[in-house]
């Protein structure tokens, strides 16, 4: 067996087998596929599709490409996982709160992928964060603080490192295979009791339509289920971005205010609450998800999940009074604009895309591979839907590293947003929920 006859195969229509999905797996892990082929066979699969048969098998393939993690805890082990979103920094505020009501939470997370901020970007915008500290740190980190942000090094499912990297650059990111496959390759090397899945449709996600969101949804839960790990998913909002900023340090900016109280962003904090409550009813730590919701609101509310994250970001090397001092321990860009609104009126839609490519192109994303993050780059003070706005008065502020790249951002956020005369039905937050019966 070869590369070139794995492509053929799932080019011509003939789906993965287990024996093709292992020897490629292997191919990615060890370096006997070129960037090239690995390419080529995203393409493939993007285009041609592998089936379920074909989904379940690559997802195995590439978690056997490393180590499994097998875990002694009095707990039980819990993760969470978004398909990639705009404001999306609900990461940051679940996996301390999970771990103040009593579960483990190794989150082993992805970095940016296209318009998308990724949660390791996000950490690593804290100085000396370390997102890549190897399997030992991680269990050392979750048996001690009860979570762990961070990255699949080569040790957690090498194959999915090397390819989750070619999707991004090749165009193929959007493929519910190959995405099935990365998220639940890291999972379940992670050897979870429990997973939820948080599916975000709309113009800022993957999935734009209710359809395609439910086909990756129900695609992910039955995949991981019959992988043998309780497993359920909520479809969310991504019509707008989720957070006020985006962009790594505005983000762990907003999510620090919510954390101790600040300045608490209601729809970050009830989407964190609705995940949460959902993977401790699916371990049997609530009897039903308004209970667990109603334990992860008392984490957040007493202060215990800011607690937990100060120590976790200490013991990965961050800074040891970082709760304390977050505002002056994040980096901030030099040139902060407004972007005015044209006219009057009430936000109609926006463009989260848009937003999405605004920030990339800012340098808070990645336009090929090799890109350098510039983690104070971004949005604040987004304008939601519904939301009504005088000529002049800010959609939003860009945060830029010079003059010309910020009035570039400033017209690309302008014609993100549209304006009308009355005001629009508010967007709901959660549109579903597709749970392991539905599957079955």
């Amino acid at each position: 067996m070869d590369a070139r006859s794995v492509i053929r195969a799932v080019r011509d229509g003939a789906g993965l087998s287990e024996e093709a999905a292992r020897w490629f797996a292997t191919g990615l892990a060890d370096g006997a596929v070129s960037d090239a082929q690995a390419g080529a066979f995203a393409m493939a699969v993007l285009l041609k599709g592998i089936g379920t048969e074909g989904r379940v098998a690559l997802t195995r393939a590439m978690r056997d490409s490393g180590q499994v993690i097998h875990w002694d805890l009095p707990g039980p082990v819990v993760d969470k996982h978004s398909t990639g979103g705009i404001g999306d920094s609900v990461s940051l505020l679940l996996a301390p709160a999970l771990a103040a009501c009593g579960v483990y939470v190794p989150m082993i997370s992805g970095r940016g992928l296209g318009h998308t901020g990724g949660t390791l970007d996000k950490m690593e915008a804290i100085p000396g964060y370390r997102a890549l500290p190897g399997v030992e740190a991680l269990r050392k980190v979750v048996g001690e603080v009860g979570c762990a942000i961070v990255g699949a090094t080569e040790e957690i499912a090498p194959a999915d490192k090397r390819l989750y990297g070619i999707r991004d650059i090749s165009g193929t990111v959007e493929s519910i295979d190959l995405i099935t496959a990365s998220i639940l390759s890291k999972k379940l090397a992670a050897g979870l009791d429990a997973l939820v899945l948080d599916v975000k449709v709309g113009s800022g996600a993957f999935m734009a339509s209710m359809a395609e969101a439910e086909a990756l949804a129900r695609s992910l839960v039955a995949t991981a289920n019959g992988a043998g790990c309780k497993t359920s998913a909520l479809i969310t909002d991504m019509s707008q971005s989720l957070g006020h900023s985006a962009g790594n340090a505005l983000e762990v900016l907003e999510v620090m205010e919510t954390l101790t109280g600040s300045s608490v962003n209601e729809a970050l904090w009830d989407v964190t609450a609705a995940l949460g409550g959902e993977v401790l009813t699916l371990v049997g730590k609530a009897a039903n998800m308004d209970d667990g919701a109603a334990m992860i609101d008392h984490a957040l509310e007493t202060g215990r999940a800011a607690e937990c994250f100060g120590k976790m970001v200490a013991a990965l090397g961050g800074p040891m009074d970082f709760v304390e001092r977050y505002p002056d321990r994040l980096p901030s860009a030099p040139v902060i604009l407004a972007v005015p609104a044209p006219r009057a009126g009430f936000v109609a839609t926006v463009d989260a895309r848009a937003l999405g490519e605004a920030v990339v192109h800012l340098g808070g994303g990645r336009l090929v591979g090799t890109d350098r993050i510039n983690p104070s780059v971004g949005l604040t003070g987004l304008a939601t839907i519904g939301e009504e706005m005088a000529a002049g008065e800010p959609l939003a502020l860009v945060h830029a590293p010079d003059a010309a790249k910020g009035a570039a951002a400033v017209a690309a956020v302008r014609a993100a947003y549209r304006l009308a005369e009355e005001a629009p039905e508010e967007p709901a937050l959660l549109h579903g929920r597709i749970g392991p019966e539905d599957v079955a």
